[in-house]
């Protein structure tokens, strides 16, 4: 029996959505990379979060295109989907989880949560599915039967 889950006729179009994510967020690294100032200043939220600090921003860049890359090595290689795509949301996930810190203990108000939400909360969400449907379909692939 085939759960929704694992139907191969999602396989497609989950594999499509990840490497889009994965451009996405490999996209969002360059821009780091190339002009961190406007990166500052362009994204939603970020200059509430603290003083410009071009480093930083260029060693997080470099961290989005390393994310980047997981996403959409995983969506080409089976064999590797799993390890790719569950270290790429574990970053994403901590950096989320770190946002809700920042609001618990009084760095930032809970509206900062709500303006983070699309670049912060939802990517690592993502992972945390399309992991959650590597492994499903890794599991029943490896299935006797």
């Amino acid at each position: 029996m085939t759960s929704y889950l694992t139907n191969p006729s999602l396989q497609r179009p989950i594999l499509i959505f990840t490497a889009i994510l994965g451009v996405a967020m490999a996209a969002n690294g360059v821009f780091m990379l190339v002009n961190p100032s406007l990166w500052y200043t362009a994204v939603p939220g970020v200059e509430r979060t603290g003083l410009f600090n071009q480093h930083f921003i260029r060693d997080i860049g470099l961290l989005y295109v390393a994310i980047g890359a997981a996403f959409i090595g995983g969506s080409t290689s089976a064999a590797q989907r799993i390890l790719l795509w569950a270290s790429a949301t574990a970053w994403l996930t901590a950096h989320a989880l770190f946002h809700f810190w920042e609001v618990a203990a009084g760095v930032c108000g809970p509206d900062v949560l709500w303006v983070d939400f699309p670049a912060v909360t939802l990517p690592s969400l993502f992972g945390m599915g399309l992991t959650f449907w590597a492994w499903k379909t890794a599991s029943r692939e490896a299935a006797p039967a």
